[in-house]
């Protein structure tokens, strides 16, 4: 009888009660304490740190003129061909979803953005002034007094930053593209630790979206132009040199509408401005 007692009273070696834990982590407190707060203060000096990130975007709206004078000429193309003359291929997409792709290409990148940009701020900038309004650079990766990069690059290609090192910062920390797909509205926008110069790149893109599409255009509907000439000058058919001389008349006004416009590929719903308030960290 009191063997059982005394086997039912003992605990077995295993078992763990609540109250020993939290006797443990009361006697621990002071260790559980001090990591927290090690951590807080941590998190709270790093968010301080951090420099304030601006963002400058663009809402565009695509620009259907083109679209209607390519269906215009492929109409008349198909009376050309039936004629024996056979014009240059016109495509079938719209130059807006072809320069969204452009847009996060190298060639592109390197043609129409690095060259008009300065180089440090995408790739040696560590801070803004909002007084002085003046860009900061890191000491280590570049010398602003002496305009040479000093950065180490026993890990990199080159000690000046390339054009693929380059695109690959822009594309990942600076560019944003989005589009509606109810609208088909079209927003990018460029983050940086300076909002002037979130703004002036933000422009550069539209500006050389529609610049080099405009271009482009303007080289093919020349060249057709030159070839429907020398085909007017070398038949003999009525017929064929009116539907020429029709053909030439669409690629006169197409040349025209790219001679005109400015915002050949994409038009400002919303232009970039210089934001005051900052769009990260967001340090609460």
């Amino acid at each position: 009888m009191n063997n059982h007692m005394d086997n039912s009273s003992n605990q077995p070696a295993n078992e763990i009660h609540i109250g020993d834990i939290l006797r443990t982590l009361w006697e621990g407190k002071r260790l559980l304490i001090s990591i927290v707060a090690i951590f807080t203060i941590s998190s709270v000096i790093y968010s301080l740190y951090l420099p304030n990130i601006y963002k400058s975007q663009a809402i565009l709206s695509p620009v259907g003129e083109q679209n209607s004078m390519d269906s215009a000429l492929r109409s008349y193309g198909g009376i050309a061909s039936l004629a024996g003359i056979n014009l240059p291929s016109e495509s079938n997409s719209s130059n807006a979803i072809k320069a969204l792709e452009k847009l996060s290409s190298l060639s592109f990148f390197t043609d129409n953005i690095l060259p008009y940009i300065y180089l440090p701020d995408l790739m040696a900038m560590e801070s803004w002034d909002p007084i002085t309004k003046k860009n900061k650079y890191d000491i280590n990766i570049f010398d602003e007094t002496t305009q040479m990069w000093v950065r180490d690059y026993s890990s990199i290609q080159s000690q000046i930053p390339s054009a693929q090192e380059s695109f690959d910062v822009f594309l990942q920390d600076h560019l944003s593209v989005s589009q509606d797909p109810e609208t088909g509205f079209v927003t990018i926008s460029i983050k940086h630790q300076s909002p002037y110069v979130a703004q002036s790149w933000t422009e550069l893109i539209v500006k050389e979206l529609n610049n080099f599409y405009r271009v482009k255009d303007k080289a093919e509907a020349q060249a057709a132009v030159d070839y429907l000439n020398t085909q007017i000058a070398q038949t003999n058919f009525t017929e064929t040199k009116i539907v020429i001389a029709e053909l030439l008349q669409k690629k006169t006004q197409q040349l025209t509408l790219i001679e005109v416009s400015d915002f050949y590929v994409f038009d400002y719903i919303d232009p970039p401005a210089v934001m005051e308030k900052k769009a990260e960290p967001k340090r609460a």
